[in-house]
């Protein structure tokens, strides 16, 4: 398969040609695709440990008040249990050192220490739980679906590369020159999504949906459900971060100038609220509003920024209806 060419807008490509294209560009993203999948799948272990830790954090176990979970007695009994031991171990081999005691003190004191060093050793960890398995196959069929919504995730920003390198040669000259810096924004700002969803939303998320009336639940987070709650809080993230992309391409391109923008701010956060609602995987109002925070903010500061490149004539009509019409001889 050769590379994909260049097309120019001056190009005029048959409905074959622009087939040809198309499959050429889709084999690219299988290509890229399946060397994601293959990458996640060789780490698939490491995988799942970073995708764990936001619920391995909100499942930690802390030995502190009164704690009603029989599961959580257990972990800090155990605990405690260790550090007794661990404790007590460091006792005899104090006493097994001290020169004024006999040496039957002595070899008494030392094998007391190996014991409790080795129960101090056996004493289960108190980690958090891990998601359950129901089936004979989940753990399997689980780690194959985790391996592919990461390499999805991995490889998202090269097929939205891709889907605009496809479309771009629609564009004019002066088009491309807005189009071409919008869309290296867009992996950029998609990882900038994928990391705050990772860092700041899906562990507080988590949080508050665990502990939710935990008093009148025995918690047990089935590994699927989990898994798919945070890569599709994760996506979604990264394509509402790509807000900016949007907000300076109408206005570059002279759909809406930044005047209307600000005066339409009530129903931009009525219409951020929406798409934040919607899209995250759960209806809580705690996930959605740590959705909504930065889309404000990425919606304000473009605005701000697209201050810069807005054109002085808006080429579109936002005007009364007595408004004379723009011909497409002066849309050109």
């Amino acid at each position: 398969m050769s590379v994909v060419r260049p097309i120019g807008h001056e190009d005029r490509l048959s409905l074959v040609e622009h087939l040809d294209e198309l499959r050429r560009r889709l084999i690219l993203c299988v290509v890229v695709f399946m060397g994601a999948f293959a990458l996640c799948y060789w780490q698939n272990d490491r995988v799942l440990e970073i995708v764990n830790e936001p619920l391995d954090q909100a499942q930690r176990v802390e030995c502190k008040g009164q704690i009603k979970d029989p599961l959580e007695k257990s972990a800090c009994f155990n605990r405690q249990l260790g550090i007794a031991a661990k404790a007590t171990a460091d006792f005899a081999r104090s006493v097994a050192r001290d020169p004024g005691v006999s040496t039957a003190t002595e070899r008494a004191a030392r094998e007391a220490a190996r014991e409790l060093d080795r129960a101090a050793a056996s004493t289960p960890r108190t980690t958090g739980r891990q998601p359950v398995t129901l089936g004979v196959t989940e753990p399997f069929l689980t780690t194959i679906t985790v391996a592919a919504y990461a390499a999805l995730l991995l490889a998202l920003p090269f097929l939205l590369w891709q889907a605009y390198a496809f479309v771009l040669p629609a564009f004019t000259p002066s088009e491309r020159r807005i189009a071409l810096p919008l869309m290296s924004l867009v992996p950029i700002l998609f990882l900038a999504g994928v990391s705050f969803g990772y860092f700041v939303a899906l562990p507080r998320a988590v949080d508050f949906l665990q502990n939710y009336n935990d008093d009148n639940f025995d918690i047990l987070l089935q590994a699927r459900d989990y898994y798919r709650f945070s890569i599709v809080l994760l996506a979604v993230m990264g394509l509402l971060f790509q807000i900016p992309v949007g907000v300076l391409a109408v206005v570059r391109l002279g759909v809406i100038s930044t005047a209307r923008l600000r005066a339409s701010r009530g129903y931009v956060i009525l219409g951020i609220a929406v798409v934040a609602a919607v899209a995250t995987p759960t209806p809580d109002p705690v996930t959605m509003l740590i959705a909504m925070a930065p889309l404000l903010v990425l919606f304000e500061l473009s605005v701000l920024l697209a201050r810069l490149f807005e054109p002085k004539e808006p080429r579109w009509s936002w005007g009364d209806e007595d408004d004379e019409e723009l011909t497409p001889d002066e849309l050109d």
